[in-house]
């Protein structure tokens, strides 16, 4: 996304993350880049390695600051950030600035800038959230139905294996299906990726990992296989769909084994008692849709060092506070997304940790 920008201003770009292998990023960086994208761990390492130096970095950006925390990359961010030079502005982007991304507001940005980007009606369509009674044995056969009629979609399971189990039953039952979690490597998940945006798979089947950092315009539904822990997993996931003004559909599987884990989840949603029958004779009619159109760039949607317990924005947004599908109906919406900003410890320019819209 940054290339055309660099390009235009003739700024040399890199990016460096893990999952391949180190040799092309290190001859990326010998030649010397004015702009590098990096993931904490693969950074981290080529600190290690003598390959980086960040003394002379004036700005550091850290976005998905909370996604970062929920999967443990914390310390290891503080510490990159502690090797950039005190002449620096800092900008944080974050759904969320409370808790474990509160420490790193506190420690590195001073008098924050806090700028809040409220989502627009063309920005955001309308998308029906069901909640279905069913078996284990009947959510394939459920899911390839929603897959079939909306296709195409994304299909969240709470294991890299049962995600893997599912795309083979998925493609058992005449859909076309590809993993992308934790355990699959970064050309792998590229391919998958791929295919999707080029039409020649119709689901993604993914762990957490996917809820965050692949942005894709045209989902027609998203089918909570394995319903989510948390309110905040619910939101992230289901805003894979209902992105750039079109509308969508989220369905939750819920089997007696999870059936009080899941009133819980619904009374947080404001979605207590929803829970019926399936009919996808009610479902609303799926316009034509047009190819899928990814804004994920390569090195995207990588599940850091094999964690699962990923976080992600709803409907496209991100949002400062708590996020939250809405009520009324079976329809809902996110809060408008917020953002903060402060002035670097040691720099007279100010610093900004800020909330946007992802993909915009």
């Amino acid at each position: 996304m940054l290339s055309p920008l660099a390009e235009a201003v003739g700024a040399r770009l890199a990016t460096v993350y893990g999952g391949v292998g180190y040799h092309q990023q290190k001859q990326a960086l010998r030649k010397g880049v004015d702009v590098l994208i990096a993931c904490p761990g693969r950074l981290e390492d080529l600190l290690t390695q003598g390959d980086v130096e960040l003394g002379q970095v004036r700005w550091a950006v850290l976005d998905e600051a909370d996604r970062m925390a929920d999967m443990g990359f914390l310390p290891a961010v503080r510490r990159l950030l502690d090797r950039v030079g005190p002449d620096r502005q800092v900008l944080l982007f974050s759904a969320t600035l409370d808790g474990d991304v509160d420490v790193l507001v506190k420690r590195y940005l001073t008098d924050p800038a806090r700028h809040e980007v409220a989502g627009t009606v063309e920005s955001t369509g309308d998308v029906t959230h069901l909640w279905w009674r069913t078996t284990r044995d009947e959510r394939t056969s459920l899911t390839a139905a929603l897959v079939k009629a909306y296709a195409p979609a994304v299909v969240f399971c709470r294991t890299r294996h049962g995600a893997d189990r599912v795309c083979r039953r998925l493609e058992a039952a005449g859909v076309t299906a590809a993993p992308v979690h934790g355990s699959r490597s970064q050309p792998q998940r590229d391919r998958a990726i791929a295919a999707f945006a080029g039409g020649s798979v119709d689901a993604l089947v993914a762990t957490d990992v996917a809820a965050r950092g692949i942005h894709i315009d045209g989902v027609g539904v998203v089918v909570h296989f394995d319903p989510p822990g948390e309110a905040k997993d619910y939101t992230h996931r289901s805003g894979r769909t209902g992105r750039a003004g079109a509308d969508g559909v989220v369905v939750t599987l819920v089997t007696p084994e999870v059936a009080s884990d899941v009133a819980s989840l619904q009374r947080q949603l404001g979605h207590p008692g929803r829970t019926v029958e399936p009919d996808l004779a009610s479902l609303p009619v799926a316009p034509p849709r047009p190819k899928v159109a990814s804004s994920t760039p390569a090195g995207t949607a990588r599940s850091p060092r094999g964690a699962e317990r990923g976080r992600g924005q709803g409907r496209g947004q991100r949002t400062v506070g708590k996020a939250s599908p809405g009520s009324g109906g079976n329809r809902a919406a996110t809060k408008p997304a917020g953002a903060l900003g402060s002035r670097s410890t040691a720099s007279p320019r100010r610093s900004q940790a800020s909330s946007r819209r992802a993909g915009s």
